[in-house]
């Protein structure tokens, strides 16, 4: 579906569309997290080995866990610590990149997962963990890169909500993948600097200086010119520069005797 973007001024149209915006957002990051309570749950009622579900570096049945080790944790807690970041994560970046997620969510889920195959620990990686470090990093640097208002205020946010998972990147416990975080960092970094003018910026508000300016140039040009501005109708001579013409008048004859004044 296409979503149309955040204009400055709301009206009834522009309200019922964010609406939609906001609906659009929460059912894609609801069935996300669905999907992967649904999958801990059968596993977890059935029986079913983590490992087989996770990524096994360099081995040809590992790769399978590309796809599926996002869905798989390790333990409850380690789903619960996955949870809320990722449904608030995801929520963001469904609603101010609509256009930009279609591609961001699938690049950041299968390159993270390829970096963990290629030079991960010889282990069993899972979790979500790569999939919000690269949410993370992609809300922060592609509203940095973007510059409008709706774009900084989400990254900015976001790195007051997750910055500390940048810490994460680096190895200091040995049961945590950190290079899972790290691959999933670095696929949201990419993601964000390929995928920035996906979406349609949004339009400018205009402020009332900026309107009242407009119309002072309009004035402006209705004003009547100044009287040096006005061109001549007529050109002198060359050689009459610097001095005036002297228009001489003949003298008036002397009236009769007669005509003058009587006793």
């Amino acid at each position: 579906m296409d979503i149309a973007r955040p204009v400055p001024e709301p009206t009834s149209v522009t309200v019922a569309q964010d609406r939609l915006r906001i609906r659009y957002a929460l059912l894609g990051a609801g069935a996300l997290l669905a999907g992967v309570w649904i999958v801990w749950l059968a596993a977890w009622l059935l029986g079913w080995p983590i490992d087989e579900l996770g990524i096994l570096p360099r081995r040809a049945a590992g790769l399978v866990g590309i796809l599926t080790a996002p869905f798989a944790h390790a333990s409850f807690d380690h789903l619960m610590s996955n949870t809320l970041p990722l449904g608030v994560l995801a929520t963001l970046t469904l609603y101010v990149y609509p256009r930009a997620t279609r591609l961001a969510l699938p690049a950041i889920w299968l390159l993270s997962g390829l970096g963990v195959w290629l030079f991960a620990r010889d282990s069993a990686h899972v979790g979500a963990s790569g999939i919000v470090n690269g949410l993370m990093l992609f809300l922060f640097v592609i509203g940095l890169l973007r510059g409008d208002r709706l774009a900084v205020v989400t990254s900015l946010v976001v790195f007051f909500l997750y910055g500390g998972m940048l810490l994460s990147v680096l190895p200091h416990e040995e049961r945590i993948s950190f290079e899972y975080h790290l691959a999933g960092a670095v696929s949201g970094l990419l993601a964000a600097i390929a995928l920035r003018r996906r979406d349609p910026m949004p339009a400018r508000k205009r402020y009332s200086w900026e309107t009242e300016a407009a119309n002072d140039a309009v004035d402006d040009e209705l004003e009547l010119p100044r009287a040096a501005d006005v061109p001549v109708l007529w050109q002198r001579n060359a050689g009459d520069a610097g001095h005036g013409r002297v228009i001489a008048f003949r003298p008036r004859s002397a009236p009769p005797a007669d005509d003058r004044a009587g006793d």
